[in-house]
């Protein structure tokens, strides 16, 4: 079963990755604990402010689950339902995918749905990053600044992702949304550089 896109999962503190715990108030980023392949889930809200800038959405298919301080789009699907493998439809989606292993297939999905947002680390060099955004996005807004994420009642975390963030289009609409919702970043159509295919 997937992990889902608002959880970044931590490890535990299994010593054996070499990603302890934090100390009872230590800082530290998301990017130091996402290990989503391994251990439980840390759960981490993407901020409405990248939601409202980019939406309306109609269907979330890896949504916090309830109760959720805001909605992300019309139709949320929370686990234990499948959100990768329901099915879409012609819907306008939003997803913002595990930041780990997962991310790669959760990108592929976005692709071949070719309607939506994503949002997702920058690691440009990364395969899935190579073969979900460079060679298969319409576009792609580099977003200045490192966001910060939110809990499951709301409040906003102490500490920024700890990665650079890019939000991810697939599609016209995608493209038109992330050239002009006012969110600081450097927007790249794509097409026009010849990458999507």
């Amino acid at each position: 079963m997937p992990c889902p896109s608002y959880g970044r999962c931590t490890n535990g503190g299994d010593p054996m990755t070499s990603t302890p715990t934090p100390e009872p108030g230590e800082r530290r980023s998301l990017s130091g604990h996402q290990r989503p392949h391994r251990g439980a889930s840390d759960v981490w809200l993407t901020p409405p402010a990248i939601i409202a800038a980019l939406g309306p959405f109609d269907l979330d298919p890896c949504a916090a689950p309830e109760p959720r301080p805001w909605p992300t789009a019309d139709r949320h699907i929370t686990l234990p339902d499948d959100g990768f493998a329901a099915e879409w439809g012609e819907s306008f989606v939003w997803c913002n995918p595990p930041f780990g292993p997962e991310a790669g297939r959760w990108l592929a999905r976005m692709a071949d749905h070719g309607n939506g947002i994503a949002l997702c680390p920058a690691r440009t060099e990364t395969q899935w990053f190579i073969h979900g955004v460079w060679e298969r996005a319409t576009s792609v807004l580099f977003l200045h600044g490192r966001p910060h994420f939110h809990h499951p009642d709301g409040t906003r975390g102490r500490a920024n992702s700890g990665a650079p963030i890019v939000l991810v289009g697939y599609g016209r609409t995608a493209d038109d949304r992330l050239a002009v919702c006012g969110l600081p970043g450097s927007h790249l159509d794509l097409t026009e550089l010849g990458a999507a295919r």
